[in-house]
């Protein structure tokens, strides 16, 4: 069963794609009132599911004119966006960003489920068991490792 945090999600994912300028401009409390949600809660979702590492710039105002704009971050090809998370993750990632990497990557269907999964296998801290910051630059290092496979791949 998804929860509402997955549904808005969607919804707002489903709008971006609907845009041909790959912006979207909402009012928090007018998307609360549609699915009957504290305006909190809006908040929390584009805080954890539209972040940078996932490929999207958040921008807002506050105030009674306020708005919140989400933009997809639009590159040239895959190699430019590849190019544009290597210099993120250096030097270092958490196990969270690297997960919404992943993500990124699967959505813009550079890689398989499969492939997303054992990406996520390998950056997991119960894997990398360092203490940190060390295992935050060796999932970097992995993680870099890879993306570079990745672009050069045929």
């Amino acid at each position: 069963m998804r929860n509402i945090s997955d549904i808005i999600e969607e919804y707002l994912k489903d709008i971006l794609d609907k845009e041909q300028a790959k912006t979207i401009e909402i009012k928090r409390s007018e998307i609360a009132d549609q699915f009957q949600c504290v305006p909190s809660q809006i908040n929390y979702v584009i805080k954890t599911r539209f972040t940078v590492e996932k490929g999207y710039i958040v921008e807002s105002k506050r105030g009674g004119g306020g708005y919140i704009r989400i933009r997809r971050i639009q590159h040239r090809n895959e190699a430019q966006m590849i190019e544009e998370i290597l210099k993120m993750i250096q030097p270092s990632v958490t196990q969270t960003a690297a997960a919404g990497i992943v993500e990124r990557l699967l959505e813009n269907k550079m890689i398989t489920t499969r492939e997303a999964k054992m990406i996520a296998s390998v950056m997991d801290r119960e894997v990398l068991a360092f203490p940190l910051p060390l295992r935050d630059e060796i999932r970097a290092r992995i993680m870099s490792a890879m993306l570079i496979t990745l672009m050069y791949k045929s």
